[in-house]
């Protein structure tokens, strides 16, 4: 964008007062008022942007619930991208669980009740022999930089949410333009409707989507194809993100594309990046290595996967480990306690093998009626040095398990990720208290601080992936990298890692606060565009040295610009 942000626009009257990239509603100014036909569609008075802020957030405050505001906001983005952006940046910690979890869910939940207008591409599994045609049309005389699409199988804890899975799209959306900076008229935000096997939705005659149970399989396979062959074939340089599949699909989807396109999940990479700086910036207040690390992860789904996956890969980054040999530092716990060859083919995913615990290491360690070994005898067996808990299971870490992690080892890093707050493994305050202020913590949800002996705050670190994820994606943008590799997410974790306050003072927040997120997220871009264009991966001409300057000069801003009009066109 360019800074003068003098725009030509051909747009006049109504059409562009229902533009949302270029409408300023009040804000515009007598002379552009003149020149566009609006003169008599606004009230006299021009406004400032403060002052249409200050409108709006009273607006907003007269709404009675979440889900109103909610409402009120999507509203607000259908209208004025400018205004929307300002009013939510101006209010980050306040509006972000309004427009994205855990309001976003209800919401999302609720989708056809609630429904009014589109929000972005929907395509329908029997509708795929149109769906070039389709994805054209929504799409043509766009430059677009980033797609975000969900099969809505996996909906924010709350599961398969048919066509309402649009609704994560665009609330990711908006989280990459608001805290990473990247252009909402350069993202679409895309649903993959193949059914839902939620039965109150195909019993719903109001329900908006295909009520049809879930396509799987082949034929599963072949529709997502079909639209990925479309993004690289007509977005060979955007970021395709896939958010909330399904387990089954997650992982295997990321494997089978990241070779050949810049794709991104957030569940599997995002929560993994986030959660691996958190670990580097404990590790340098302990002044250890991720290699002498123990690992325990409480929870083996996509996010647990993930994360046991990004940690092993840096291990072998940076500690020139193998790959053999960092897997042998975690230890996985699913519904079958930890994961073990005994288990069988028929309980372990095919894509936990490399995990896989082998049973001559757990002669004599107690085990249960069916043969599984429980999180406490685990703990009591490898004297882990990191517990990081992704499982939904409330309140599993107990005070014998994390008073017994804490007898063997001084710090013990412990992240409780679990979302919503009400389902975290344990609440830091007892973690806090069981360990005598010892223990290093980050959670998924926002807590208050816990109290250290000494009476000082400890503040409770919210290991958010939102501290990353837009970074990350916007660092591929700019650098129009053909992937988005594994160092590339490395290179970013470890610049957020090194921003913790923790390494300043060693009783202070493992991670920035969230209010900072938009200058974080800045920094990580500036990484992984560096390390985009160091490993080979991008396709720009600019270097490495320049990539600070560059992710500024293509960072957008919801700032109004002067409009001229022109016949011939925009830009």
């Amino acid at each position: 964008m360019d800074r003068q942000m003098i725009f030509r626009v051909a747009l006049r009257g109504d059409e562009l007062l229902n533009n949302p990239r270029f409408n300023k509603g009040t804000a515009f100014t007598v002379a552009e008022r003149k020149a566009f036909g609006l003169t008599g569609r606004l009230p006299s008075k021009v406004n400032t942007l403060d002052e249409q802020c200050e409108r709006a957030y009273l607006q907003l405050q007269g709404r009675d619930s979440a889900i109103r505001k909610n409402s009120f906001l999507q509203s607000m983005k259908s209208q004025n991208f400018v205004l929307y952006y300002t009013l939510l940046s101006r209010h980050l910690r306040e509006l972000i669980p309004i427009i994205y979890t855990p309001t976003e869910a209800e919401a999302i939940s609720d989708y056809s009740h609630l429904f009014r207008r589109s929000e972005g591409l929907y395509l329908t599994f029997p509708d795929q022999d149109t769906m070039e045609q389709d994805f054209l049309e929504q799409t043509r005389g766009k430059d677009i930089d980033l797609i975000v699409c969900s099969d809505s199988e996996a909906i924010l804890g709350i599961g398969d949410q048919g066509v309402g899975g649009i609704g994560i799209s665009t609330a990711k959306a908006v989280i990459y333009s608001l805290i990473g900076g990247i252009d909402p008229s350069q993202s679409l935000s895309v649903v993959l409707d193949v059914g839902t096997d939620n039965e109150d939705l195909l019993n719903d005659h109001l329900y908006v989507g295909w009520p049809h149970s879930r396509i799987r399989g082949e034929e599963y396979d072949k529709f997502v194809d079909k639209f990925v062959q479309l993004v690289r074939k007509y977005f060979p340089r955007c970021l395709l993100h896939f958010e909330d599949f399904g387990v089954t699909n997650a992982q295997r989807l990321l494997k089978r594309y990241k070779e050949t396109h810049a794709v991104f999940n957030d569940d599997i990479q995002g929560t993994g990046a986030v959660t691996l700086s958190c670990v580097m910036a404990a590790v340098g207040v302990t002044k250890t290595k991720l290699s002498e690390q123990r690992y325990i992860i409480y929870g083996a789904g996509s996010a647990g996967l993930g994360i046991a996956r990004q940690l092993r890969d840096a291990i072998v980054s940076t500690d020139s480990l193998s790959e053999h040999e960092a897997n042998k530092l975690f230890y996985l716990i699913d519904k079958h306690g930890l994961i073990k060859q005994s288990l069988g083919d028929g309980n372990i995913r095919e894509d936990l093998k490399d995990f896989v615990r082998p049973d001559d290491e757990w002669a004599g360690v107690k085990e249960n009626g069916a043969g599984e070994i429980s999180l406490l005898e685990t703990v009591k067996k490898i004297k882990p040095t990191v517990l990081i808990g992704c499982s939904t299971h409330a309140s599993a870490f107990t005070e014998e398990v994390i008073k017994t992690m804490a007898e063997g080892c001084q710090r013990p890093i412990i992240l409780p990720l679990s979302n919503p707050s009400k389902l975290v493994e344990v609440d830091p305050k007892n973690a806090n208290d069981w360990t005598n202020g010892k223990a290093l913590l980050a959670t998924g949800s926002p807590f208050p601080p816990a109290k250290m002996p000494n009476g000082k705050d400890y503040i409770i670190a919210e290991c958010n992936n939102a501290l990353i994820y837009p970074g990350l994606g916007f660092g591929a943008i700019v650098s129009k990298s053909r992937r988005m590799t594994d160092t590339m997410i490395i290179a970013g974790a470890r610049r957020l890692a090194s921003l913790s306050p923790a390494l300043k003072d060693a009783d202070d927040a493992l991670l920035p606060d969230f209010a900072d997120a938009p200058q974080i997220n800045f920094e990580v871009a500036v990484a992984v565009a560096e390390q985009a264009i160091e490993e080979g991966s991008a396709d720009v001409t600019w270097t490495k040295e320049e990539a600070r300057e560059r992710v500024q000069k293509d960072l957008w801003l919801p700032i109004y610009g002067e409009y001229v009009y022109a016949k011939d066109g925009m830009m």
